[in-house]
This record gives structure tokens, C-alpha cells and sequence, in this order.
């Protein structure tokens, strides 16, 4: 059974899962696409995944439909188990509570798809579409106070198997990465009265420098401190805290730029690796004035070695502004 413990020195949560040792390996992830049948996401292998939380079938939510666009299912090899947490356990320095959450695996189209910059804006706008609509369902449950949604593509990022997908866990607790994004856009609030990220949106805006591409409603550019070559953040352009509050009407335009942004980057880097994730509001706090949601894509152009491990400081060898430009520069 996969267990939370928590570091004593710097209390950040990690989960220990044994169980997904037992996951499909690179080497399968490398055959599956010429051996017919195998994958396990592909439409008429139903059967090789535990039965859907979601489907969307033209275009609506469905659980039973025979056809589907987006399947939702339940991780085979979950990290952590739909279960009531129990409460903290501790001998006095060292803490732990079992692992309980969600863990889903979201299936981004039925034909087997490689790269999700090959599915069409329709497609990608389901899986948008079906992003809100677990989000909607988690935050209705008292034990979850924080999802994250995130993308592996390719072996170098993690996935184990090629067919296009991404996931979405729940955790009772806000883990370390958006706990520390969030207390710092409260101090910026706090001491401006302003979003700290609407105010990059607006700087970013002005100087165009490391803008990647843009419409009337969202941005992506290169963060001026951007830890890796080509990171990219998309962020929509007026404040909105909760990606799962959005309109249905504004996710046809995400996709456009998403897709978009992702064909800039297979295109101009010759198909990297990629991981990305939706840094979201907490599901268990009303919407507030300093959250804004993004999602930033983490391209695996260059490696994170001893130094980023040992320093927790990144080096980066491509400058943001010279990373936009060269994908800004790529032929669509």
C-alpha cells in the first residue's frame, strides 16, 4: 500500500508506491506501436483497464457510451488509492499517513496517437473539456485539498506507455511545488494589492521579448527565469483562479494555442520529450484574489544533473528570449 511520509528537515511530503514498480517498462513503451493490439488504450481494449470514471462521447459526458472521444480511468498502478486517509502517525521526528487520494489516467483519444501535437484543436479541447470535468468532481470531495494534472510524453519524461495521455491525482494535502508558488503570489498581493501573475501577463505583454504566441484570451511565453531550455508557460490573459470555473466556450481557443505551441516545439527541437502540469487553486478554498491558474510545459532539451539536485538552483543553457525567437520562428 503506497504511504505519505514527510521529510523531517525541510517538511516535504514524498509518496513511497512499491506497487508501481510493477508498471509496463520503456522497452514496452518502445514495441507497443507495432504490435497490434497490445496498447491498452487504444478503442476495443477496453477490457485492459479498469472500467471508466468519464467518458466523453460526442462531445458530452458519459460513463457507459460503446464509443468515446476521452476515456477517464482509474491508474492499474495507482501511486496512491481512493481510500479514507487515516491521521498522522508520528514517533516523534519521523511522520507518515497512508496513501490516500486519486489517481487517474486520461486517455486523449481512442486511435493510437503518439504526441498530443498530432491531435486536432476538437481533440484537444475534449481532453480541456475533461480536465474541468474531474476537476469539478474532485473538489466535491472533503478529503482532497489540491489536483494536479500532468502530462509525461516520451520515455525521457516518464511515460511508460506511448499512447497520448496524461493524468490527474488528488492529495489531502497542497504539496510543496504550488504551496510555494501560492504563498508567494499571497506576499505579492499582500504588498501590492495586485496579481503577481496578471502583472507578468501584462509585462510579458509590453515587451514581447519571450512571447512564444498569443490570442485575444491567452499567452505562452518563456518565463523570464526559466529553469530549463524552452520551458513555456500558458496563462489566460484576465485573472481566473480555478481552471474547472472556466466557460466551456474558452477552452476551443486553449487548445488552438496549446496545439500550437506544442507543434512550435516538436518542429523546431525534433520531437522532445515533455512534461506538463496545471498549477491550479487548492479544491478545498473558494476562489482567491492571488491564484491564477497556468500550466507550464518543461521540454527535455537539456538534463537536470548533480548541480539542480545538489543546489536546488537550475542552470539553464538557452536564455528565454532566445528560446522564444526560435520558436516563435518555426513554420506552422
Amino acid at each position: 500500500m503506497p504511504e505519505f511520509r514527510k521529510d523531517p528537515v525541510v517538511e516535504r511530503w514524498v509518496i513511497i508506491a512499491a506497487e508501481r514498480s510493477k508498471r509496463p517498462q520503456s522497452k514496452l513503451a518502445r514495441t507497443a506501436t507495432t504490435q497490434s493490439g497490445i496498447c491498452p488504450f487504444c478503442a476495443g481494449n477496453e477490457s485492459m483497464t479498469p472500467p471508466p470514471t468519464l467518458i466523453l462521447a460526442d462531445g458530452k459526458p458519459s460513463i457507459h457510451a460503446a464509443t468515446w472521444s476521452v476515456r477517464v480511468v482509474p491508474n492499474k498502478y495507482p501511486a496512491l488509492i481512493n481510500q479514507e486517509f487515516t491521521a498522522l502517525q508520528t514517533d516523534g521526528l519521523y511522520n507518515s499517513m497512508n496513501g490516500a487520494g486519486v489517481h487517474e489516467v486520461i486517455i486523449e483519444s481512442p486511435r493510437h496517437v503518439t504526441a498530443m501535437a498530432a491531435l486536432s484543436v476538437t481533440e484537444i479541447d475534449l481532453v480541456l473539456y475533461a480536465y474541468q470535468q474531474r476537476l469539478l468532481h474532485l473538489r466535491r470531495d472533503p478529503r482532497w485539498r489540491y489536483a494536479l494534472l500532468y502530462k509525461n510524453e516520451g520515455v525521457e519524461a516518464g511515460a511508460t506507455l506511448p499512447h497520448s495521455h496524461s493524468q490527474i491525482t488528488a492529495l489531502p494535502m497542497v504539496p510543496t511545488a504550488p504551496r510555494e508558488e501560492m504563498e508567494g503570489a499571497k506576499r505579492y498581493f499582500y504588498s501590492s494589492g495586485r496579481c503577481v501573475y496578471c502583472d507578468i501577463v501584462e509585462r510579458e505583454k509590453k515587451s514581447g521579448e519571450r512571447v512564444v504566441a498569443e490570442t485575444e484570451r491567452f499567452i505562452v511565453f518563456c518565463p523570464f527565469a526559466s529553469r530549463v531550455a524552452c520551458e513555456m508557460w500558458i496563462l489566460p490573459k484576465r485573472h481566473w483562479s480555478c481552471f474547472e470555473f472556466g466557460s466551456r466556450d474558452d477552452f476551443p481557443a486553449l487548445a488552438q494555442l496549446l496545439r500550437e505551441t506544442l507543434v512550435r516545439l516538436s518542429r523546431g527541437f525534433d520531437e522532445p520529450a515533455f512534461n506538463y502540469f496545471l498549477h491550479n487553486h487548492p479544491l478545498d478554498e473558494p476562489e482567491k484574489d492571488h491564484c491564477h491558474w497556468h500550466l507550464e510545459i518543461l521540454p527535455k532539451l537539456n538534463h537536470v544533473a548533480g548541480f539542480e539536485w545538489g543546489s536546488g538552483c537550475y542552470m539553464n543553457p538557452m536564455a528565454p528570449e532566445d528560446a522564444a525567437r526560435l520558436l516563435r520562428d518555426v513554420a506552422l
